[in-house]
C-alpha cells in the first residue's frame, strides 16, 4: 500500500508538471515536444519498476515501426527508448487523462468504423513521417496475452505506407519490425501463467490492472528492433505484412524462450532539472533492489 501510494503520488506530480510544458511545446512546434515524452515515460517506467532491455537499433530515417502489442506498458517502454508517435484507436482520444497524454504525444487516431476518414488519417501519418517522427503501429489491431503474436492486419500497414508514398519528399519508407516481450517478474523468469500480470488484453479493466502494476511492479521487458525493409510504390502490402509479422514472431519467441544475456540494458533516466524531482525516490527504489544502480549505469544481467 505504501509503495502504491508513493508511486501514484510521484506519477501524478510528474504528469501535472510536464503536461503544461508539453502543451506549449506542441503549440509552438518546438523540438522539445519530441524529447519531453521520452523523459516522461522514462520516469514512468522507473517509478513502476519496469526495466527495459534493448536489442538492435531503431532506424534514424523516417520509418513505420510495426510491433506486436500486449499491454499499455508497451507505450511507455517504447517511448522511454526513442521519440515516437503512435497510431491508436479513436476511442482512446476520449479517455480521461490517457486521452490527453496520447494527444500531447501527437498520436494519430484511427476510427475503424468510419472508413471514409482514411484519407485524413493517412495525411496525418504522412505528416508525422515526413517530419522525421518514427510512427509506431500495433499491427495486430488489439492486444494479446503476451504469450503469442497474432496475425497482422495488412490493411493498416498498407494505409500508412500509401500515405507516405504520396508525400513529395519521400518516394519510399522503411518498415521496421519491433518485438515486445515481457520476460521477468521480480527478477525471475516470467512463465506463461504469470504473463497476464504485465499483459492488458481482452476484457481486463485498465484501472485495476494499472493499480496492480503500481503495487507490484518489478517487470522486465525486452524490446528487439529488427532489420528494416523498404516499402515503395510497387511493394505488395500483404507480402510486407507477412514478412514483418514472421520476423516479429521470431524475435518475440526468441526473447520469451531464452531471455538472452546482453550488455545493452537500458534504464530510463530523467534528465536535467527533472532529475531532482525523482531523486528522493532513489533510496526507496534502492531498498527494493530496483534502484541500486546509478541512473546512468549500463549493466548486464542474466535471467535463470
Amino acid at each position: 500500500m505504501l509503495r502504491a501510494f508513493l508511486t501514484a503520488s510521484a506519477l501524478i506530480l510528474v504528469t501535472v508538471i510536464l503536461i503544461p510544458i508539453q502543451m506549449l511545446a506542441v503549440a509552438f512546434k518546438s523540438q522539445v515536444r519530441r524529447r519531453i515524452p521520452v523523459i516522461y515515460h522514462g520516469i514512468v517506467c522507473r517509478l513502476l519498476g519496469v526495466r527495459i532491455r534493448v536489442i538492435g537499433v531503431p532506424t534514424h530515417q523516417p520509418s513505420l515501426v510495426i510491433a506486436n502489442h500486449a499491454s499499455w506498458i508497451d507505450i511507455s517502454a517504447i517511448s522511454a527508448v526513442a521519440p515516437a508517435v503512435f497510431v491508436a484507436k479513436r476511442e482512446i482520444a476520449d479517455w480521461p487523462i490517457f486521452g490527453l497524454l496520447a494527444k500531447l504525444q501527437r498520436s494519430v487516431f484511427v476510427d475503424r468504423q468510419r472508413r471514409q476518414k482514411t484519407k485524413k488519417v493517412n495525411s496525418e501519418i504522412a505528416e508525422r513521417l515526413v517530419g522525421g517522427d518514427p510512427v509506431i503501429l500495433f499491427a495486430e489491431g488489439t492486444s494479446s496475452d503476451g504469450n503469442r503474436v497474432m496475425r497482422f492486419r495488412s490493411a493498416l500497414i498498407g494505409a500508412a505506407g500509401d500515405a507516405l508514398i504520396q508525400a513529395k519528399h519521400a518516394p519510399r519508407i522503411l518498415v521496421q519490425p519491433l518485438s515486445i516481450a515481457y520476460v521477468g517478474l521480480h527478477g525471475i523468469p516470467m512463465g506463461r501463467q504469470h504473463r497476464h500480470r504485465a499483459a492488458w488484453y481482452g476484457g481486463t479493466d485498465l484501472l485495476p490492472h494499472l493499480k496492480r502494476v503500481i503495487s507490484e511492479g518489478a517487470i522486465d521487458v525486452v524490446l528487439t528492433w529488427g532489420e528494416p525493409v523498404a516499402f515503395a510504390a510497387g511493394s505488395n502490402r500483404k507480402h510486407v505484412a507477412k514478412t514483418i509479422e514472421a520476423k516479429v514472431r521470431e524475435l518475440t519467441a526468441a526473447a520469451l524462450r531464452t531471455a538472452p544475456q546482453m550488455a545493452g540494458t537500458f534504464e530510463p533516466r530523467p534528465a536535467g532539472p527533472l532529475n531532482s524531482i525523482v531523486a528522493p525516490l532513489r533510496k526507496r527504489l534502492a531498498a527494493q533492489n530496483w534502484g541500486a544502480q546509478r541512473w546512468t549505469e549500463i549493466q548486464a544481467f542474466k535471467l535463470f
